[in-house]
């Protein structure tokens, strides 16, 4: 596994904790999929005993908390939110969402690398969440950004990789910058098919919140994510036009 600011997750998932049918379920889900990284919106951190109750539920999982800027939609939203995160939650991660298309949710990439550059300036260890654009990219680590973390499609869409050319060119363009699909899988095969890609992690939220079992799903995502990561290491074979034989034709008999 990729390290990610120097942290060495113990698998490829990563989980948001919003839309879960209850806190128990989301309990039992995190803990079955052994994701180590939470993400949570400062909006869940709310004053009173039903927000303290839930950020002690998420430390009591032992995991990475990845808070995020949901909603933002301009520069100082998102800072501003990033820097109460930091002293709410007590770590210098940020996913940093800047969105600016209400209904496809598509980052505002302009913005994105501007608010990326002022929070790594401020000690943040950004991860911004992005197009699978390769200039966005480049500017995003020109701003500071270690992580990219580019769509795989609309959140919360569940349409899985919307555009695999893109995100094979990212993965060949940045072959050193750890890469996160982020947004838009809906099942355990659009993940392992983003892992099989030479992705290092995915981050899903949706498509294990709101399915019948999040438990089971949660599993489900897990193995299939670990599935995915292998076989890009097993150097997976070529696809191909025409069948090859996987038996040998020397010493078949003549009749």
């Amino acid at each position: 596994m990729r390290s990610f600011y120097g942290t060495e997750l113990p698998n490829p998932l990563m989980l948001g904790t919003a839309q879960y049918p209850s806190p128990a379920i989301l309990e039992e889900a995190f803990r079955t999929s052994g994701a180590g990284v939470a993400t949570v919106s400062l909006r869940r951190e709310g004053a009173g005993g039903a927000g303290q109750t839930f950020w002690q539920m998420i430390q009591d999982l032992g995991v990475h908390i990845l808070p995020n800027t949901a909603g933002c939609h301009t520069v100082k939203e998102a800072v501003t939110t990033a820097q109460m995160a930091r002293e709410v939650f007590g770590t210098d991660w940020i996913k940093l969402e800047l969105i600016g298309h209400t209904d496809s949710l598509q980052p505002d990439v302009f913005q994105l690398v501007e608010a990326a550059r002022i929070l790594t300036d401020d000690g943040f260890k950004v991860f911004p969440y992005t197009t699978d654009d390769l200039i966005v990219g480049e500017r995003l680590l020109e701003a500071g950004c270690e992580v990219l973390m580019p769509w795989g499609a609309p959140i919360g869409s569940g349409r899985g990789l919307n555009n695999e050319y893109a995100l094979r060119a990212m993965r060949a363009e940045f072959p050193d910058t750890p890469l996160v699909v982020d947004a838009g899988i809906g099942l355990p095969s659009h993940a392992a098919h983003a892992m099989e890609l030479g992705y290092d992690a995915v981050l899903l939220n949706t498509a294990v919140a709101r399915a019948g079992d999040p438990v089971l799903m949660a599993k489900a995502m897990m193995q299939a994510a670990e599935a995915g990561r292998l076989a890009h290491e097993a150097d997976p074979i070529e696809a191909r036009d025409m069948a090859e034989a996987s038996t040998p034709v020397i010493g078949k008999a003549f009749l």
